[in-house]
């Protein structure tokens, strides 16, 4: 019998015999269950279905349970037939996802199995789980945390990164500490912690080079202050030099180090919120196991680098989406990291002044901007001199935008937004070409009293890309109508309808609803996909283009 399956059965037959009508005594059972299935079709716009199994599912049952103290959680994984399109491939079949067995308490708290971490920003050291991208780098082994006293945390790790239903070949240490400095500082009104990190991965490769070492380190640290309105955070990385990877494969006779600089600021008053975010990273991808270095499924990553860009709501935003450049990579063109940062500023304007009216209007502005890292580069060799501090190369991305969200009774509310992009897509995506996009959006809600509502969207893409298959302007409305808290449906379509490719000028329609009751939700839907980046928090997945119906089921109890 397969271990981690026997690991299960152990953990869980006491788990749910505790559960059958026991006393409180013998602790709590919790867990929670989602099924996300797609079925593909053929379709004459987006084309015939060509993977195996038109029919594919996602599934996934967690168990929690707690006893005084002790705590152990198992989640079993299933992919049947086949993972959802584009999912890493190694999410096949059905087995054990994760397991851990734990103990916590005021001063201690200790962790063997799988858990998630995350050392300071994420920056050094970050693992977590999201479904919806297919991510789950949980690291199977043990961690441990400590509290001498209120002010001061320590934390160490040791383990390796979970792999589909495996591990990777390098193993990851980690050490943290925490320290809230106010009260050694006897601060009243002002709060001031300090982090400092260290996080390793060992993976010995059989490489024939005396420059060559097993152990990558890195190390960072960080300061954290707020006093009235005001806070600010500033992180620096120091990453170790490590062995260059191309494509999968190390060039073994090319050794690079790496950095990484986090600058946060923000402020805040009745009405009015400024929060502006500074980066600097210069080759910060850091992976479990080197031959990962160019997936692009986002597995084996040990530290978190989203894109630090507005997290737009509507499917005309989404179509140029910046992701983060934290490689460095010599083909097919050069990158050796991102400098630049966003600032997001919140207004609410005064009811009953003259732009307010008599609900008030609430203005958002975002303006993100980045660019390569400045520097003298030697493509041929494979080799670079030392990059400017703060001196920006070639423009990656730009983008502006604004959005106005006015309430002008209690039933009728609008949002209008607008947003500016410059979008270079030979280096975001490594193709010709540099975009120049305007969006615009309106969007109206009316509240019909007794849980039912109706909103309405429409939108519109200015765009002079020519030479992707999402050229040119697009078109976009949806409509959805919720019948109580509980029950909803929509219909929502973008159409390229400036395609100057005439069998590309497609409408990505769909239409389905959602049923709510209690902790279980039901969403079904059917419509075509279009191609692109699916992002969640500034972590994209590409999805290819498909048509199909699809269905999710959650619950948790």
């Amino acid at each position: 019998m397969n271990r981690y399956k026997l690991i299960a059965i152990l953990l869980c037959t006491p788990l749910f015999a505790f559960a059958q009508d026991k006393p409180k005594d013998y602790g709590r059972l919790s867990g929670g269950i989602e099924s996300n299935s797609q079925y593909y079709v053929d379709d004459p716009k987006t084309g015939d279905f060509q993977e195996e199994d038109h029919f594919r599912s996602n599934n996934y049952l967690r168990l929690n349970y707690t006893y005084k103290n002790w705590f152990a959680h198992v989640q079993l994984e299933s992919y049947e037939p086949n993972s959802i399109l584009n999912f890493y491939p190694k999410y096949q079949g059905t087995n054990l996802g994760t397991f851990s067995i734990g103990y916590k308490s005021e001063k201690l708290e200790f962790t063997l199995g799988n858990f998630y971490e995350q050392f300071g920003s994420g920056l050094i050291l970050r693992s977590w789980e999201d479904r919806q991208l297919g991510i789950n780098n949980s690291i199977r082994g043990a961690n441990i945390k400590y509290r001498p006293t209120n002010a001061i945390e320590l934390s160490a790790l040791y383990g390796r990164q979970r792999d589909g239903f495996s591990v990777s070949d390098g193993t990851i240490y980690g050490f943290d500490t925490e320290i809230d400095l106010s009260p050694l500082l006897k601060f009243e009104d002002t709060n001031l912690n300090l982090g400092l990190s260290y996080v390793g991965r060992e993976e010995d490769l059989d490489i024939d080079n005396p420059d060559f070492k097993a152990l990558t380190n890195s190390f960072s640290a960080r300061l954290d202050f707020s006093e009235g309105n005001m806070y600010s955070s500033i992180e620096y990385i120091k990453k170790g030099e490590d062995v260059y990877a191309e494509l999968g494969s190390t060039i073994n006779d090319r050794y690079f180090d790496g950095s990484a600089l986090l600058f946060n600021f923000g402020y805040a008053q009745s009405g009015l919120g400024i929060d502006a975010t500074f980066r600097r990273m210069e080759n910060m991808a850091f992976f479990s196991q080197r031959d990962q270095s160019a997936n692009v499924f986002n597995q084996n990553f040990i530290n978190f680098i989203p894109a630090l860009t507005k997290q737009h709501d509507y499917g005309l935003t989404n179509i140029f989406v910046y992701q983060s450049q934290p490689r460095l990579s010599f083909n097919p063109i050069f990158k050796s990291g991102e400098i630049g940062g966003q600032v997001d500023i919140y207004y609410n304007i005064k009811k009953g002044s003259t732009l307010g009216g008599k609900h008030g209007t609430k203005l958002a502005f975002n303006y993100a901007t980045w660019s390569g890292l400045k520097g003298e580069f030697d493509l041929t060799n494979r080799t670079y001199e030392d990059t400017d501090l703060f001196g920006f190369g070639d423009k990656y991305f730009e983008e502006v935008s604004l959005d106005i969200k006015k309430k002008w009774s209690p039933k009728w509310a609008s949002i209008f937004s607008v947003v500016q992009t410059y979008y270079n897509a030979r280096f975001v995506e490594d193709r010709i070409g540099e975009v120049n996009a305007t969006a615009i959006i309106g969007e109206i809600t009316h509240r019909l009293g007794s849980g039912k509502s109706v909103r309405a969207e429409l939108s519109h893409l200015f765009s002079d890309d020519k030479t992707s298959e999402r050229a040119k302007n697009w078109a976009g409305g949806t409509v959805e109508y919720n019948f109580s808290p509980r029950i909803s449906v929509f219909a929502t379509d973008i159409w390229n309808y400036g395609n100057p490719n005439e069998d590309r000028q497609i409408h990505y329609y769909t239409a389905g609803g959602s049923y709510t009751q209690g902790a279980t939700r039901v969403m079904a839907s059917y419509g075509r996909q279009r191609g692109g980046l699916v992002c969640v928090g500034g972590i994209c997945r590409f999805v290819p283009e498909n048509t199909g119906f699809s269905l999710s089921v959650s619950t948790s109890f």
